[in-house]
């Protein structure tokens, strides 16, 4: 019922993570054991929800797999959060149990504490001899097909800087839940007639995402615990690597390695390398092609909707800096903040329709956003600004208002001026991305320092320090400027875009 795998390949890997394997027939009696552990041993109910902090491991894609078959809703979260901000999404979400390993339980362990103290038990659930102990002893009866089917909802940002829970729709029941998956891996081009690589953290919605697309249709999956390109080479070659999906960062970072290093690197095997999340400059791109061939196949969307636009390399070399045409089932309008519909090649918003689902996604516990991003069934905006030329290829010529996206992450300004603001030193802040050559955007913070308070290196430093006592690292703005004003205007709005040009100036924001 899970794979699109014959009998003769069950005792061949299914999963593979460098250190753990686990073949068909061990990973599909795993899945239906951990669909009964959340259900019974934890007493997560289907509809409930729990959460994961947890490195890229066989483990992760088993109890995403499990919860699927339970009917529960699972958030896995990055594991670069503090205990701060996982306590907030554990109160956010209502996650009853929290499994994490032995590198991140400490901090796990302060998150549960601190909803304690708030009132709210969560049990914290470590991998190895703990969750065996239940595996082993849970049954291994096969959910029901008519069964609801559970899924993922991953954390993005809201309009006051707290992350915001997206739920994508699912299925009435989980065995066409378990059709989609395969269906949409196959529009992407992804088959299951190979090993798919996992680079990137299986926390983002896209990694875990495609790999499971591939997985259910028989790829085995090779994971890697972080991203190495000289590793990645060597991955792909020696496992014979169809499908992978990658962002612009590691595009650089395999540029980057020796000339002769790339050249020995037999690549051959490869057919759909995906690539999104960021925007990728025309340059690095043209390079990649000219090593790799015509793999790369390039996508627009966003956790909220999943992918809407592809390109294919053959398309993206006539039209250079496209994303590609509407997926089947998807248009793309553009339209000005009226709401009124603009020609080709005019800029404006994105609105993306989907127009096989009318209820695409929702934002978990906030009607208003969710109602205020869509504009009518199955149209929503993600913010983005562009336009659509004759033959309905897409071009982004912006991103979510102020949106930051460095290395395949998106980083929300919002969350981090929130903790910038409670400084007594600062009066006003602004925060954007400015170039970063190896990751494509930095964060950077402009501050409006109290009067009497000198703007300098050493409140610079203090100021970094104090984010990092609040937020993830990749959150701390890499460099920081001060102004004396930051220009507000009548609205009350920052005029972000004026601050920001003169780090762009000569730059395509596109890179």
């Amino acid at each position: 019922m899970l794979f699109a795998v014959d009998d003769h390949r069950s005792d061949e890997i299914a999963l593979d993570d460098l250190v753990r394997r686990r073949t068909w027939s061990e990973l599909t009696d795993r899945c239906y054991r951990l669909a009964h552990v959340w259900n019974d041993a934890l007493g997560v109910a289907p509809g409930a929800h729990a959460a994961l902090v947890l490195a890229n491991r066989v483990e992760f894609v088993e109890l995403v797999l499990g919860a699927i078959c339970a009917g529960i809703t699972l958030t896995p979260v990055n594991w670069h959060l503090t205990a701060e901000e996982i306590t907030y999404i554990l109160g956010d979400s209502g996650a009853s149990v929290i499994v994490t390993d032995a590198e991140h339980a400490p901090v796990v362990r302060a998150a549960a504490a601190a909803a304690a103290e708030d009132g709210r038990h969560v049990e914290v659930l470590l991998v190895g001899p703990d969750l065996e102990a239940l595996v082993a002893a849970a049954s291994d009866a096969p959910p029901s097909p008519a069964g609801p089917a559970g899924g993922a909802m991953y954390y993005t940002s809201g309009t006051t800087g707290r992350p915001k829970g997206v739920i994508r729709g699912r299925q009435p029941t989980l065995a066409e839940q378990l059709l989609s998956a395969p269906a949409a891996g196959r529009a992407l081009g992804m088959d299951g007639s190979g090993a798919h690589l996992v680079t990137g953290p299986l926390y983002h919605a896209a990694p875990v995402g495609f790999a499971l697309m591939d997985l259910h249709q028989g790829a085995p999956l090779v994971i890697m615990e972080r991203f190495d390109a000289a590793t990645t080479l060597a991955l792909v070659e020696q496992r014979r690597v169809r499908d992978t999906h990658l962002v612009p960062t590691m595009f650089v970072r395999l540029l980057a390695l020796d000339d002769e290093v790339r050249a020995s690197a037999d690549v051959s095997s490869l057919r759909t390398v995906l690539h999104g999340a960021a925007p990728v400059s025309v340059p690095v791109k043209q390079r990649m092609l000219d090593w790799w061939g015509d793999v790369l196949v390039e996508y627009w969307g966003g956790s909220e909707g999943g992918v809407v636009t592809l390109v294919d390399a053959a398309d993206w070399r006539e039209r250079p800096g496209t994303v590609g045409r509407p997926i089947p089932g998807h248009e793309v309008v553009v339209t000005d903040e009226g709401r009124n519909e603009l020609p080709p090649h005019t800029d404006g918003i994105l609105w993306c329709r989907n127009t096989r689902v009318a209820d695409v996604f929702r934002y978990h516990g906030d009607e208003a956003k969710t109602a205020a991003t869509f504009w009518g069934p199955g149209t929503y905006t993600l913010g983005d600004i562009g336009h659509v030329d004759d033959d309905g290829y897409v071009y982004l010529a912006d991103r979510a208002s102020h949106m930051i996206i460095s290395g395949g992450v998106n980083i929300y300004p919002a969350e981090i001026e929130q903790i910038l603001g409670e400084h007594p030193a600062v009066a006003d802040v602004a925060v954007f991305g400015i170039p970063d050559d190896e990751w494509g955007e930095q964060v950077h913070a402009e501050v409006q320092p109290v009067a009497g308070t000198a703007g300098d290196a050493a409140l610079a430093a203090e100021l970094q320090a104090h984010v990092r006592a609040h937020l993830a690292g990749y959150k701390v703005p890499r460099s920081v400027a001060f102004r004396p004003d930051l220009g507000r205007l009548p609205s009350g709005k920052v005029p972000i875009r004026h601050l920001r040009a003169p780090y762009w100036a000569g730059r395509d924001r596109s890179i």
